[in-house]
């Protein structure tokens, strides 16, 4: 269906207008349309009931709804109009699920997308009786969250999965089960999914927290085919899909499923049958050998150089291929059909992409290069293949240890196209040493590490070997790269402490640089402010020293001590202790004597002149007055005195 078809009947259901949080909830539920809308209304007798190849609507539904759900493509319309109006206008709180895990227990938890994860803890706490405090929720998606994280904002689906770990509580004998579970949920399962009609294989990793309800969700989005149309081969008859991966039953490392398009009812039948038809055949193409070696088939036929008119297996990788990630997606799910899905996980994509996650990570993440040559028309193929590729201890060795890379070199072209890419990354060393190798000597698996400057083939092993002569020589390539490893990690260390004691060096040079400039700031700041302070200082001196000279000029002259008009005899002390002595006329005015002392640089405005006995402020008196008036006459005794 159109997904803007789905979106509008979404939005008409739900009353959302926010056509963001509408999308964003629809692709929680992989556009599902029931889904979604019971995950944002539920309904009062449960979820929509949905069945295979129709909709149900409910008993309020007008006449025309079930015509309009005949068929699966018309379904999102169809049980729209059945919902109760008053769903729409009142939006009840939307009830999350959370299937958790610890140990041998499951608790189911129900509750509100308001609340916290800490309140989901606070449950947990009373039905496993463990302390909050050592309990580790895990399973999220985005990674670890704290406790106060609303769960709306995290915008999870209806159903979920999670697990608890007590790592401060030590597991009992009864909890070893649920240890390696425990263990299992961090691993990463590779699962390889076959698409039935897109006749495409697709090579996923998840982790084994990871619920089968996610997968196939994830899944539908490559598929496009929704989950509830999903039909699947290959899941153990045990699993459903609230459990995870790591707790249903499947291979490790790698499990191979099958997915199709459920059929409509009337021809369910049919294409059930097709699809266990493919299933046979590919569990029946693995026991080939085996059958073959049981009834003495003769050693030509066995491995597949025989001319008989049986059909011929397909090349493990296309001739010509143009894409390097199609051509090893191609291999991989042509050799699971061959040999079983026990094999090494074969990394997917370029060499040059293969030897970077090998070699240029973090010195502890590094690890060796397997690089399988495969070629069809060597008679040590299938042996080497399903007795030495495929044993147990082979593999789990080579995917704990070992980047895997593989290439079929069955075809010239392709064989080429390897030597060209050898020459681009390991040197024409290793190409020229392939070339040396006769067909009847592959399969090759090169042991390629990572060095400083270059890279260096450690081992080639040939296809007449063993399986304990193989492990011995991934081992001793294993012992030579862990020596190498060694010294690349305490290299890292050395380089890592100098860069930190230099970034630490430079942020003291630049705190120091920085305090020094905040210092020569605060310097240069006080220096002119100074500057400012003396300048003011030299105006407003500059300025009474031209008051003190202009009193001094405008002063009449000192009279003699004899003439006709009464003469009056001042001395006057300042603070300094010196004294000021002139003779004034009796009729001089108090404003003459007031300058006379503010021309000696005692203004009268910050001075205040005093007679000795009686004490009088004379400058209190009016300065129009003469001396005679002021009783300052013939002489008398005055002090200055500066004012508060």
């Amino acid at each position: 269906m159109d997904r803007e078809i789905i979106l509008a009947d979404f939005q008409a259901c739900t009353g959302i207008d926010d056509i963001a949080e509408a999308i964003t909830l629809l692709e929680l539920n992989n556009w599902d349309l029931v889904a979604a809308i019971n995950g944002v209304i539920p309904q009062e007798n449960g979820i929509l009931q949905r069945r295979v190849n129709q909709v149900q609507a409910v008993p309020a539904a007008p006449p025309a709804a079930p015509a309009a759900s005949s068929s699966s493509s018309s379904s999102s319309s169809a049980f729209c109009p059945a919902l109760p109006s008053r769903h729409i206008v009142e939006r009840q709180p939307r009830m999350l699920n959370f299937r958790v895990e610890y140990r041998q227990r499951t608790v189911e938890v129900v509750i509100e997308e308001g609340s916290v994860i800490g309140e989901i803890k606070q449950i947990l706490e009373t039905e496993l009786q463990v302390p909050v405090s050592k309990m580790q929720l895990k399973g999220w998606k985005s990674g670890d969250l704290s406790d106060s994280i609303v769960l709306q904002s995290l915008h999870l689906p209806k159903n979920n999965s999670l697990y608890v770990l007590t790592p401060e509580i030590t597991p009992t004998a009864s909890t070893s089960q649920n240890s390696v579970l425990q263990e299992s949920l961090n691993q990463n399962f590779l699962l390889v999914i076959s698409h039935r009609e897109a006749q495409r294989d697709y090579n996923l990793n998840f982790p084994g927290s990871r619920t089968i309800q996610e997968v196939k969700r994830n899944v539908s989005d490559l598929i496009n085919i929704p989950v509830r149309h999903q039909q699947w081969e290959g899941w153990p008859a045990s699993a459903s899909d609230s459990m995870t991966l790591a707790a249903s039953g499947i291979s490790y490392p790698c499990h191979h499923l099958g997915v199709c398009r459920r059929s409509s009812p009337a021809n369910t039948r049919e294409p059930t049958e097709e699809c266990a038809d493919v299933h046979m055949v590919s569990d029946s193409e693995g026991d080939d050998f085996e059958d073959a070696s049981e009834f003495g088939v003769d050693e030509s036929e066995m491995f597949g150089m025989g001319t008989s008119t049986g059909s011929r297996k397909a090349p493990l990788m296309p001739e010509n291929t143009e894409n390097e990630v199609d051509a090893l997606m191609h291999f991989t799910a042509e050799f699971t059909t061959r040999y079983g899905e026990c094999h090494p996980v074969f990394f997917i994509g370029t060499l040059e992409a293969a030897s970077q996650e090998a070699f240029y990570g973090k010195a502890r993440d590094r690890k060796l290069l397997a690089i399988y040559l495969h070629n069809d028309e060597s008679v040590l193929g299938n042996v080497f293949c399903s007795q030495m590729m495929c044993a147990d201890s082979i593999v789990s060795y080579l995917s704990q240890n070992f980047i895997t890379w593989a290439w079929d070199v069955t075809k010239e072209a392709n064989k080429a196209r390897l030597l060209t890419m050898c020459t681009r990354h390991f040197g024409s060393v290793v190409a020229q040493t392939i070339r040396t190798y006769k067909t009847d000597q592959f399969p090759l698996l090169l042991i390629v590490m990572g060095k400083r400057t270059s890279n260096e083939v450690l081992n080639v092993i040939q296809g007449n070997t063993t399986v304990d002569e193989l492990m011995m020589r991934l081992m001793g390539a294993m012992e030579i790269f862990t020596a190498q490893q060694q010294e690349d990690i305490k290299d890292e260390d050395e380089r890592e402490a100098r860069e930190m004691v230099k970034r630490e060096q430079d942020e003291a040079y630049q705190l120091s640089l920085e305090a020094d400039r905040k210092k020569r700031e605060a310097q240069e700041r006080e220096q002119a402010e100074q500057l400012r302070l003396q300048q003011i200082q030299k105006e407003a001196d500059d300025e009474k020293e031209a008051i003190r000279l202009s009193l001094e000029h405008a002063l009449p002259p000192e009279p003699a001590d004899e003439g006709g008009e009464p003469i009056s005899k001042l001395r006057i002390r300042t603070p300094s202790g010196e004294f000021l002595v002139r003779r004034f006329l009796g009729s001089t005015k108090l404003k003459v004597l007031f300058d006379f002392v503010a021309s000696k640089g005692y203004p009268w405005e910050d001075f205040k002149l005093l007679t000795t006995f009686p004490r009088r402020n004379i400058t209190q008196l009016d300065p129009a007055s003469s001396l005679l008036e002021a009783k300052l006459f013939p002489q008398e005794t005055l002090f200055l005195e500066a004012k508060e």
